[in-house]
């Protein structure tokens, strides 16, 4: 069963609250097919409020949110319905934001998943505007992250002087074996097959690896430099 029809079957059950659904299965034990569902309409909620954190939903992050989930066409009304529920949703981002953040505990690495996808929607029409920037700042805050997290996260989508070691959360004046360490930890921590066993849905994995493929750049320009 995939992971949209999934979503369709659970849409019968929410009725017109995604934030209940979030709150009901955050507030209990979930299996991975749960958590797969969970991860993916929080992740659309979230999409929905912040296209419009610039003021207006355009058609290039409409088509960049369906590129990040890979969408049959077949199953685009289900996804649609999610994305309404929650734009009429009274209920802030934050309260989606800390939802998620307690389903998935202290997986950081999972909820960097969701920036990842959110900076991508973000980016689609070719501008960052401040509204979407101050919007991913409060929910990586609402994650748990640090603002240092939130700026090495923000490195990799838009460009801060090209600096590899923001990237990888170091300091310049850090040793070969300490950057060593650092990478081999991001390694295991970004590894797609992680993210699989927590209970991302494969649709997203592809995210989890274009952020892989981040680090070992970052790490290979890194290491270039202290041999240098």
């Amino acid at each position: 069963m995939s992971i949209w029809t999934r979503i369709a079957e659970t849409l019968a059950t929410i009725g017109e609250s995604v934030g209940g659904f979030l709150q009901a299965l955050a507030s209990r034990k979930t299996t991975p097919p749960e958590k797969s569902v969970a991860f993916t309409i929080g992740m659309i909620a979230l999409g929905a409020k912040m296209a419009k954190a610039d003021g207006v939903v355009t058609e290039d992050e409409i088509a960049a949110f369906k590129q990040v989930f890979h969408i049959p066409d077949g199953e685009l009304s289900a996804v649609a319905k999610v994305f309404n529920l929650a734009k009429k949703d009274t209920a802030g981002f934050e309260v989606y934001a800390r939802q998620i953040a307690k389903l998935f505990d202290a997986q950081h690495a999972i909820l960097e998943d969701v920036l990842d996808g959110l900076f991508h929607i973000a980016k689609a029409d070719n501008a960052f505007h401040p509204g979407e920037n101050g919007f991913l700042a409060r929910v990586a805050e609402s994650f748990g992250f640090t603002p240092a997290d939130f700026a090495r996260i923000r490195a990799r989508h838009v460009a801060v002087a090209d600096d590899p070691y923001l990237i990888l959360g170091l300091a310049h004046e850090s040793t070969a074996d300490e950057i060593r360490k650092r990478y081999r930890e991001l390694v295991r921590e970004y590894h797609p097959d992680r993210h699989i066993a927590a209970g991302v849905p494969p649709e997203m994995i592809e995210i989890a690896t274009q952020r892989l493929q981040k680090v070992n750049e970052a790490y290979d320009q890194v290491m270039k430099d202290k041999a240098a």
